[in-house]
């Protein structure tokens, strides 16, 4: 289970990760698309569904949002409300500062009603009011750990400019935290360093090392790409050369992916971090979806293989190019 696994420290955690439909939805369209969601994890071998909660970032950056930014429904509502069938366990994101302690702490508690767990994350911008400060969150939260877990996020990038994200890991460490979602992960380089600087400071300190789960994410289109980059995603300019001047860009960055994905399991195994993977569709459209699917079977696999995960009692997926069909359609057949 999720649970014994982020407490022991177990390696090979598997996630994969979903944003709730648009806010406004009509309800029996939600209940059609969460069943939809449903019947396209329920094959899949993963430890936790993470349910991203949205929000405008557009005031950090100067530059356009390539997406229109669309409000989602709340992620506990969603997961509560349209996800029950779906019996494996929920992380729900939620930005701390947004809410009072009060409104935080009832969150909290329905939270923990379901059996869900938490991932505070901050406020969309730096100016914004802050209700609830993170350790603040923290401190409400403990009085679930005998029987919870709670993780925060990692961010390769931001530890590349300010060079401290191992102090802010140790940090949220002492507040409870015991496991850490990164953001999508391009830059190899990047991720390894902070694997690396992480590593000497808790080996320093005596502390046990954190989980830490790479998000891993197809990138279909140079649009997705462009995205990815305003999210502040980085991608070396080598490689988004090769996106750029591919016949598929889709499937050559799911090779990539499971590349980036093989190198940091083969990272922290030598250095005896306990990882695992999170595996997300940045993009809506069909193919990215079907080849976020693909990704999460590979690397189920890779980690069975390398003996730190249990071999899955699924069907194993192959993922072939559906050009024959339309030229952005991929289709998983089983093996």
């Amino acid at each position: 289970m999720f649970l014994e696994k982020i407490k022991s420290g177990e390696s090979g955690v598997l996630l994969y990760g979903i944003t709730p439909p648009k806010a406004g939805t009509a309800p029996e369209r939600v209940a059609e698309i969460a069943q939809k969601t449903i019947e396209r994890l329920t094959a899949l071998d993963i430890d936790a569904l993470v349910v991203y909660d949205v929000q405008d970032e557009s005031a950090r950056t100067t530059e356009e949002r390539p997406f229109p930014f669309i409000n989602a429904l709340d992620p506990l509502v969603f997961a509560a409300g349209y996800l029950g069938t779906l019996t494996i366990p929920k992380i729900i994101y939620r930005p701390a500062g947004k809410f009072s302690n009060v409104e935080l702490s009832d969150w909290l508690e329905e939270l923990h009603d379901h059996n869900f767990y938490p991932v505070f994350v901050g406020v969309p911008a730096p100016d914004y009011p802050v209700k609830t400060s993170l350790p603040e969150a923290y401190r409400l939260w403990s009085k679930h750990q005998n029987t919870s877990v709670i993780g925060a996020v990692t961010i390769p990038e931001r530890h590349n400019v300010l060079n401290d994200e191992d102090v802010r890991m140790l940090d949220k460490m002492n507040c409870g935290v015991s496991y850490f979602i990164s953001q999508c992960v391009f830059n190899l380089d990047y991720a390894k360093q902070v694997i690396e600087d992480l590593t000497i400071r808790c080996n320093t300190q005596q502390v046990k090392a954190p989980t830490i789960i790479f998000t891993i994410t197809a990138c279909g289109s140079t649009k997705t790409l462009h995205f990815m980059e305003w999210l502040g995603i980085h991608v070396p300019d080598e490689l988004k050369e090769d996106l750029k001047k591919s016949d598929d860009i889709l499937e050559k960055s799911v090779q990539i992916c499971l590349d980036i994905a093989t190198e940091l399991t083969t990272f922290c195994m030598e250095r005896s971090i306990p990882f695992g993977f999170n595996i997300e569709s940045v993009a809506i459209r069909k193919a990215e979806i079907e080849a976020s699917i693909y990704l999460a079977n590979q690397i189920g696999q890779m980690l069975t293989d390398k003996g730190v995960r249990n071999p899955s009692e699924g069907k194993g997926l192959e993922l072939t190019s559906g050009k024959q069909n339309t030229p952005d359609t991929w289709v998983i057949k089983d093996i």
